[in-house]
């Protein structure tokens, strides 16, 4: 069975990665235990590992706050993204195993994006980035990208409700699948560097 804690912790730690706990906002460790059901002892254990992880900063007897996404964060999470992405691009096994996964979470992106599902686009695109990692081989490597997966996902929620974006990703998504399809080794770390450079203006633009 799921320790209270683990339950108090899932449900805040979902909550700010969809940002149904917006940065900035001060939770109340009575309204948490209310929410889920538990007393405050395992909503305060909860909120400590949370702390340890950079995504509350804890102030007796008032609450936590969630911390918002730093400039800082976006530059240092897409710049260790870009390194990776762009190294796995060059080692990548581009058969149609792959180009037939990448195919089918860019359409899975452009439904969410026309059901304005932001919640789903935004795990539609984590996973085609990481299907490329994957396709590397490297174990460790993958591990090490998939430590990034709840920031990207937070900061992913940032611009998945924005149109303009939304659009210009599944755009800029679509020349990174054609260029896997092409097997132009550099075109694809051509096309990975463009998405995230414009990813961080986009970013920035919505801190």
């Amino acid at each position: 069975m799921t320790s209270a804690t683990s339950r108090a912790y899932d449900h805040v730690k979902q909550a700010i990665l969809d940002r149904a706990y917006p940065g900035g906002a001060l939770l109340s460790e009575g309204e948490i235990a209310t929410a889920v059901g538990v007393s405050r002892t395992p909503v305060r254990e909860a909120l400590l590992r949370l702390e340890a992880e950079g995504l509350v900063r804890l102030y007796p007897k008032r609450g936590a706050l969630v911390l918002p996404v730093s400039p800082k964060e976006i530059s240092d999470v897409l710049e260790t993204r870009e390194l990776v992405e762009t190294f796995a691009a060059g080692k990548a096994s581009l058969d149609p195993a792959l180009i037939t996964e990448l195919t089918e979470l860019l359409e899975a992106m452009r439904e969410h994006a026309a059901a304005g599902n932001a919640q789903e686009f935004a795990r539609a695109d984590r996973c085609f980035h990481r299907a490329v990692v994957a396709a590397a081989g490297n174990e460790i490597i993958i591990q090490l990208y998939d430590a990034l997966r709840d920031r990207q996902l937070r900061m992913a929620r940032l611009t998945a409700d924005d149109p303009d974006r939304t659009a210009a990703a599944i755009h800029e998504h679509g020349e990174i699948l054609e260029a896997v399809r092409s097997g132009d080794r550099r075109r694809i770390r051509g096309a990975i560097h463009r998405h995230l450079q414009t990813a961080v203006t986009a970013l920035r633009g919505h801190t």
